[in-house]
């Protein structure tokens, strides 16, 4: 089974209110995140802590199943401590990516699975025009490594400590937009 762990828990104090909830293309950002992720992965789990209530709202008929992060003010390791914490033993995969970037192709999730399963990499990243983003898959073996991670930083750290073990889908695009402000929002939906 392939698990996507969708991380949107964050305070979104750049944004000045709840980013998740707001519309792109006339749905929440955080739907698009969770729609694409259900479209390639077996089970979806959803991250909240910040406004929590208003988030599990947008995804109110999804089949996404939520975890609380209380502590999702220490940064964003927490989230993927908590997400880890809720696999069960069936998950052999996780596929990560963020509530606040709407853009992360279902295609591009399938690609990373697909290459997951026949590199046998333990970690499988995306780079866009040669930078890295999201999604990221992570192999069970890796998972006692994300349950130790601490601080604001994702999973970076990870990926770094042994480039070996990281396979790469190379895109020719750039890293699909994120939104952290008002202004990442308009440029988004205006198309820019």
């Amino acid at each position: 089974m392939i698990a996507g762990l969708l991380l949107a828990a964050g305070g979104a104090t750049r944004f000045g209110s709840q980013k998740l909830i707001a519309p792109f293309n006339g749905t929440p950002l955080v739907r698009q995140a969770a729609d694409a992720l259900a479209r390639a992965t077996d089970a979806v789990i959803v991250v909240v802590g910040n406004d929590a209530t208003a988030v599990r709202d947008a995804l109110r008929d999804s089949q996404a199943r939520f975890v609380e992060n209380s502590d999702w003010a220490t940064g964003l390791a927490s989230s993927l401590r908590c997400g880890v914490a809720a696999l069960g033993p069936e998950v052999e995969a996780v596929v990560v990516a963020l509530g606040d970037q709407p853009g992360i192709d279902s295609a591009v999730i399938r690609e990373v699975v697909e290459i997951w399963r026949k590199a046998q990499s333990p970690i499988v990243a995306t780079r866009y025009a040669g930078v890295r983003g999201h999604p990221v898959l992570f192999d069970r073996a890796v998972f006692g490594e994300l349950a130790g991670l601490t601080g604001d930083v994702g999973a970076k750290p990870i990926l770094d400590r042994s480039l070996d073990r990281v396979a790469y889908l190379d895109l020719a695009v750039a890293v699909p937009r994120d939104v952290d402000t008002r202004r990442d929002l308009d440029v988004l939906n205006s198309g820019a």
